[in-house]
């Protein structure tokens, strides 16, 4: 279902598409490709809004930084210093993290309209990203295509073309409470990273170490506590298709949360620092991407896309209860 959500200031009209399988609804918003609720049934078939969201446009425009269920580009997480160099150019970004450039810039994915199409059981989001946006190079057209899948998992797949050489790394930003509210610190985690990358005070990786003996080791399910903004190198690398590589676990509800993805990384973060009517804890992100400042870091696996490729990814988050 398809409705009009809101209207932004200037006049531009806001979507909003419901999707329903499974026993499983999914609110999808135009503006920023923003996943706004995804009702899941507990292990009684009780089904409550696992993901943190507004239910006004307003509350997105007035607290955009938590980045609550967006869609992130051109390159999610930070690129040191707000620069990077690809083709012997040297590119400036805006320093929004300072030092660093995070989540796309100023303005990045997360803050644009996106034009909308229905796709089976989904949407296709898509828009074209002008050369210089936000300081990156290249022509970007791009697609978010999100569907809810027979079995109720919501299956995000992107795709974009440049007619310049760049850097690409988008991500969603949802963060999961699978309890419904409260703090989502007990929840269970399991991610298969035998790595991860260490970061300086900036967090801007320092390289690549074991997980084994630290803090970062969540190859057995535990929980999931606080402290955590960190990439975890996920033992499968890049793939062609999706590979499941965490599940979050609330013991209370008996929820489940699977996370499949082609990306060779996973940002676990804690929300330790959220605010405003939320608090530090309330959900958990597991963005699936590239590793923070690859565009820097030639021993990375590579984000850039070229003219004549074509950049494909794929996310699938299942539900279920146990």
């Amino acid at each position: 279902m398809n409705e009009l959500f809101a209207t932004l200031s200037d006049g531009t009209p806001v979507h909003r598409w419901t999707l329903e399988r499974a026993g499983v609804r999914v609110r999808i918003l135009s503006y920023g490709g923003i996943v706004q609720s995804a009702e899941v049934p507990d292990r009684d078939g009780r089904a409550e809004n696992v993901v943190l969201g507004f239910a006004g446009l307003d509350g997105y425009l007035a607290h955009p930084e938590p980045y609550l269920g967006a869609l992130i580009g051109r390159y999610a997480n930070r690129i040191a210093g707000g620069r990077f160099t690809l083709d012997g150019r040297t590119y400036t970004l805006a320093r929004n993290n300072p030092p660093n450039s995070l989540h796309g810039g100023e303005s990045g994915f997360d803050k644009r309209v996106w034009d909308g199409e229905p796709v089976g059981h989904g949407v296709r989001l898509s828009r074209v990203a002008a050369d210089g946006e936000e300081g990156f190079p290249g022509r970007l057209e791009v697609t978010a295509t999100y569907t809810l899948e027979e079995s109720g998992a919501l299956r995000i797949a992107y795709e974009a073309v440049t007619d310049a050489p760049t850097v690409l790394n988008p991500t969603n930003h949802s963060y999961f409470n699978l309890g419904g509210s409260g703090n989502a610190g007990g929840h269970e985690l399991r991610i298969a990273a035998s790595r991860y990358t260490p970061v300086d005070a900036d967090l801007i990786p320092t390289g690549i170490e074991e997980v084994a003996g630290t803090r970062f080791d969540f190859r057995q399910a535990r929980k999931a506590g606080a402290g955590y903004d960190h990439n975890l190198v996920l033992d499968k690398g890049v793939t062609r298709t999706p590979v499941e590589v965490a599940e979050l676990y609330d013991p209370a509800s008996g929820r489940v949360l699977t996370v499949a993805t082609t990306e060779p990384g996973l940002q676990l973060y804690t929300a330790d620092h959220l605010e405003g009517p939320f608090a530090p804890g309330d959900g958990i992100a597991l963005e699936t991407q590239h590793f923070p400042d690859s565009p820097n870091r030639p021993e990375f696996p590579s984000t850039v896309l070229r003219p004549g490729e074509v950049f494909r990814s794929e996310t699938v988050y299942g539900f279920s209860a146990r």
